[in-house]
């Protein structure tokens, strides 16, 4: 695919995505009660489903970043040109940020709105790192066993990770700097963003080293 395609997908899905965090969280919230649980339920379904569609999509187009630490995982692996994956990064971002400014459009909510939901410490940034360290090991060995199970790997492994990480698995830059910009239940507080981008790219640094290794069958020859 040409490279503006390549771009457009990659907004377009990063969007998407950002509609489905922030709108969802808001309509969970307002249906709720109150009740946190069912609250981050609400938000979790719709985000683990919407991934299954935009991977399967936009897969065939742009290869489904939709998020920096995966862009940065296929660059060191030499999948994507050091250009290219500039090109990505910041058109995901500016697709985030869209995207959580239509959800605040569609909820009546204020467009710009900086959150206020502290999220940092060592138990949410451990969070963050095995959160963004199990993604990208999800995609590289499904990409290596059945790469056409990759959306629904992603979509299940992100769903499950809501749950059983600290941080409810934000997993991707794009998407915690875009929700730094909604005070609402999937936000982020502004300051707190930069620890969450860093232990992400470190996890993913560190995830596309591993698993290069682990799936490496050239080693057992």
């Amino acid at each position: 695919m040409s490279l503006d395609r390549r771009l457009m997908a990659e907004w377009l899905g990063t969007f998407s995505l950002l509609a489905t965090v922030v709108g969802s969280g808001i309509m969970a919230e307002r249906l709720a009660g109150g009740n946190v649980a069912v609250a981050l339920l609400g938000n979790t379904i719709p985000t683990g489903a919407i991934l299954v569609v935009l991977i399967t999509v936009f897969g065939p187009i742009s290869g489904a970043h939709f998020n920096p630490a995966v862009t940065l995982c296929f660059a060191l692996r030499r999948e994507i040109t050091r250009r290219d994956a500039a090109l990505y990064v910041a058109v995901q971002i500016f697709g985030g940020v869209a995207g959580v400014l239509a959800a605040h459009l569609m909820f009546d909510r204020t467009i710009l709105d900086a959150s206020t939901t502290a999220r940092n410490g060592l138990g949410q940034w451990t969070g963050e790192f095995v959160a963004t360290f199990g993604l990208i090991g999800t995609i590289l060995a499904c990409l290596r066993a059945r790469p056409e199970a990759v959306p629904m790997a992603v979509g299940l492994y992100i769903t499950a990770a809501y749950w059983f990480t600290s941080s409810t698995s934000f997993a991707n830059p794009a998407v915690t700097i875009a929700r730094g910009f909604s005070n609402t239940f999937a936000g982020i507080a502004p300051g707190d963003v930069a620890g969450f981008v860093a232990v992400q790219l470190i996890a993913a640094v560190l995830a596309t080293s591993f698993f290069r290794w682990l799936l490496d069958e050239r080693a057992d020859v």
